[in-house]
């Protein structure tokens, strides 16, 4: 996959199969490789976006889990062709929908943290993918800019309901639990990343 892409379609039984060492997603069957590991900052986001989410969800039947875990939106009957993502953080309240490869169905919630690298296709591919499969909120993380942009899935639709900044404190709306304070996330001066 040195181009990023393949052309040929891979079966979930195939998925399965493939060495853990590639990490990759897939598109109605066809796989496109994940980026080189994220930069430190990057990471950094995930781990404090993911402390005060775990630390909010205690009490709740709800789980948080980072990347890699993999999401399998596509439902059993596409299985031939299905779509399997990794998202930075994905939030899951249903046990049922949780296997011992990750979870299928869509998720409650799911945070990309976007980079130069990954903003088109967390913006643009992701937020289709997202939407069509029904997954009920998506939060895009934008280090650079320090703000969270929240889409809320609304009769099928994602609908932006807000953007909060460093000052803000964010309570999701399909999982009322979690609440993250921002300026954790985002100290004043620091850089973006």
């Amino acid at each position: 996959m040195a181009d990023g892409q393949r052309h040929e379609t891979i079966s979930w039984k195939e998925y399965l199969s493939w060495p853990r060492d590639e990490r990759f997603e897939l598109i109605d069957g066809e796989p496109y490789a994940m980026s080189p590991a994220p930069r430190r900052e990057h990471q950094k986001l995930i781990s404090d976006l993911h402390y005060q989410m775990y630390d909010a969800l205690k009490d709740s039947p709800c789980d948080v889990y980072p990347a890699p875990f993999d999401v399998k939106l596509s439902p059993q009957e596409a299985d031939e062709r299905p779509t399997v993502v990794q998202p930075d953080l994905t939030v899951v309240c249903d046990e049922a929908k949780l296997t011992e490869q990750g979870v299928t169905g869509p998720p409650d919630l799911v945070v990309e943290i976007v980079s130069p690298d990954t903003g088109f296709h967390d913006r643009g591919r992701k937020f289709d993918l997202y939407e069509r499969y029904g997954v009920a909120e998506y939060w895009i993380v934008d280090p650079n800019e320090k703000l969270i942009e929240v889409y809320r899935l609304e009769k099928s639709r994602f609908v932006r309901t807000g953007v909060s900044g460093p000052e803000d404190t964010l309570t999701s709306l399909a999982v009322p639990s979690i609440e993250v304070t921002l300026s954790a996330l985002f100290p004043s001066g620091s850089e973006g990343g």
